[in-house]
């Protein structure tokens, strides 16, 4: 019986042994998993600070899109306003000028073998009369009139001289 208590006790011994290395592995384990904890909370605080910050930053960026958009559809409203002003102000100077407005004649065309008016060539059957008027242009038969004993001019010179003929 002693023999067996001496083998119990040793027995009793090694498992104290064992189990106490394992609680020490454990209390190690526990410890290295709370400091993963303390550093995981220590990540989520700052996540959780930079996402506020990044939220603080969006609610400011859409308040002042919101401010340049409504100045941006100020400016419209106001470029509008002014469109329509001008508007009203070019019917009003075109209702005034409406009776003033008469056609120029062009100058003419450098090339002395072109009609001032239609760009023909001047040929055989097509003849080339000097405008004896304001243009002082080359013009053919038929892009000019008659004016008696002053020769011939061009018809829009002939329609600025006579416009009661139009």
């Amino acid at each position: 019986l002693p023999q067996r208590l001496a083998s119990l006790a040793a027995t009793a011994r090694e498992e104290t042994w064992q189990s106490r290395q394992q609680l020490q592995a454990q209390q190690q384990e526990v410890a290295r998993l709370q400091e993963e904890l303390s550093r995981a909370r220590q990540d989520g605080e700052r996540w959780a600070s930079a996402l506020q910050r990044a939220q603080r930053e969006a609610l400011e960026r859409d308040a002042m899109r919101g401010a340049e958009q409504a100045r941006q559809q100020e400016l419209i409203r106001d470029m509008k306003e002014r469109l329509l002003e001008l508007l009203r102000e070019k019917d009003a100077l075109w209702q005034k000028t409406e009776g003033i407005d008469t056609p120029m004649p062009s100058p003419a065309p450098r090339d002395t073998g072109l009609c001032s008016r239609c760009h023909k060539d001047f040929r055989l059957l097509s003849r080339r009369y000097n405008c004896s008027r304001l243009c002082q242009g080359k013009v053919c038969h038929a892009c000019s009139t008659d004016v008696g004993k002053q020769g011939r001019c061009c018809l829009i010179c002939y329609q600025q001289r006579h416009p009661q003929a139009t």
